[in-house]
């Protein structure tokens, strides 16, 4: 079939899903008695599409072109979901603690029906005041999208969230949003615009200081490891597209958690995060320990010496096992039955690896999703050991705001969750992108290998840019100290 009747055939198909979707929301919302808090899903199925590219499509001349917007796809289970607008939100305003979520979402969640999710993060150390790039996100923010596309298990559906007891009385505003639905958009995009200079915080002079305080700090037995953590921003001569660099990321960074997340008229938070914080199903919960890092080699022979120096590596088995001893002892309490690996294995990436430890457990009756949440961030593998002291090193010593970078991003369901840990990620505003990481410090660190190792972690965003890290952009030389 020529591509042209392909694409007709396509798009009538989409015209048909949005009437009948039209229809369900019209069926739903003509109930005006509807109890306060109540949230409805109406459904329809789709040609198979990328949600990604459906989420390219609503762009200009839409009605939800400047809405909020989200993007979640799982590490191994084969779902993506795109969406857009916003139903309810649950935000929380700077210094708001994880018990301000509780009240508004455990509600709506169990009155909902189980296909509804909320989605967002937390703030790495939400009791901090946000610089000003980081407040729209707040100390927390969870969305239910207005509208979403999902795929699973090679199905596409188109959903509408409504909340009746609010929606009724703008129900003509939601229809016509229906009807201004774009297609995806599947045009190809042209390469990423190459940055024009780079700003280090720390610099290479303040990062050797502080490794050295850190070291000073374990001889004093004040902390036994701190992860300390930097901020490469980029400035570009135009803006970026949030949403064709993170295609560009998903594609060069398979096995991992791929997300954005951009609040109303605010920037927008991406990555590619290899870490799962926790899954749940029911009561069934999973999570792992993943600290340690080694590079993939350029040959088979150079991988397998890098993966044995690794596995053999004390300075990296102490940090691992840090991350292990705190994931047992704040799961615990909250768990009937726990069962951790006995030895950490490899988590192969395409750009690196990690000693990765799993857990599984079966929660007690009555914990919370959210509670869960709470016993487990900030895990040591991107604060420390003991926590307490380690967040107390970080806020002295690091002169960022790491806003959302290494706290909890993902889902909130009718007990079910996942959570990655928003590690690999950057930040969008306008043409500068800011891209975060982190490495664990303990005894025997050094300060130059660190910086290495930081240098390598963003290499994910840094590689579809096409910037090379050594020397391939002498023009930033003046503004930045960069890895040599």
């Amino acid at each position: 079939m020529p591509t042209e009747m392909v694409h007709a055939t396509v798009a009538e198909r989409y015209a048909a899903a949005r009437q009948q979707l039209a229809r369900q929301v019209h069926t739903l919302l003509d109930q005006k008695g509807a109890e306060p808090g109540c949230i409805v899903q109406a459904s329809v199925a789709l040609p198979p599409m990328s949600p990604l590219h459906w989420l390219m499509g609503q762009r200009s001349g839409h009605s939800l072109e400047h809405d909020s917007r989200m993007y979640w796809a799982g590490r191994e289970d084969g779902t993506a979901v795109a969406g857009i607008g916003e139903a309810d939100v649950v935000y929380g305003p700077p210094g708001a603690s994880l018990h301000k979520l509780a009240g508004p979402l455990g509600p709506m969640l169990q009155r909902g029906p189980a296909g509804v999710r909320y989605y967002g993060g937390l703030r790495f150390d939400p009791s901090a005041e946000p610089e000003g790039k980081w407040r729209p996100f707040g100390a927390f923010w969870f969305v239910l999208p207005r509208f979403e596309v999902r795929t699973c298990a090679h199905q596409t559906t188109l959903c509408c969230n409504l909340v009746p007891a609010r929606d009724y009385w703008v129900q003509e505003s939601i229809l016509a949003m229906i009807a201004r639905i774009g297609m995806p958009d599947f045009t190809p995009q042209g390469p990423l615009a190459k940055p024009i200079s780079r700003i280090n915080r720390p610099d290479m002079a303040e990062w050797h200081a502080k490794i050295d305080w850190a070291l000073g700090a374990f001889v004093e037995q004040a902390v036994a490891k701190v992860v300390l953590s930097r901020e490469a921003l980029y400035i570009f001569a135009e803006p970026l597209k949030p949403l064709v660099l993170l295609e560009r990321l998903a594609g060069g960074a398979p096995h991992c958690f791929h997300f954005l997340f951009q609040p109303k008229g605010g920037a927008a938070f991406v990555g590619a995060s290899p870490e799962r914080l926790f899954e749940r199903r029911g009561r069934a919960i999973a999570s792992e320990a993943v600290a340690g890092t080694r590079p993939r080699g350029a040959c088979p022979v150079e991988d397998a010496r890098l993966l044995n120096e690794l596995l053999h590596s004390d300075k990296e088995r102490l940090e691992h096992e840090y991350v292990r001893i705190s994931l047992r002892e704040q799961l615990q309490p909250l768990a009937g039955t726990l069962h951790l690996d006995a030895e950490p294995s490899e988590m192969k990436l395409t750009n690196g690896r990690h000693l990765v430890s799993k857990v599984h457990a079966v929660l007690r009756p009555g914990v919370t999703s959210l509670d869960v949440l709470e016993a487990l961030h900030p895990t040591p593998a991107v604060g420390g050991y003991p926590g307490r002291a380690a967040l107390r090193a970080i806020r002295a010593q690091e002169p960022i705001d790491r806003g959302w970078y290494a706290g909890p991003v993902g889902w909130l369901g009718k007990n079910q969750a996942d959570f990655c840990v928003g590690i690999r990620s950057g930040l969008i505003v306008g043409n500068e992108l800011a891209l975060y990481s982190g490495g664990g410090i303990v005894t025997g660190s050094e300060a130059q290998a660190e910086w290495q190792e930081l240098e390598h972690k963003i290499q994910g965003f840094t590689r579809v840019l096409g910037i090379e890290q050594r020397g391939a952009m002498p023009e930033m030389a003046c503004m930045a100290s960069l890895a040599v």
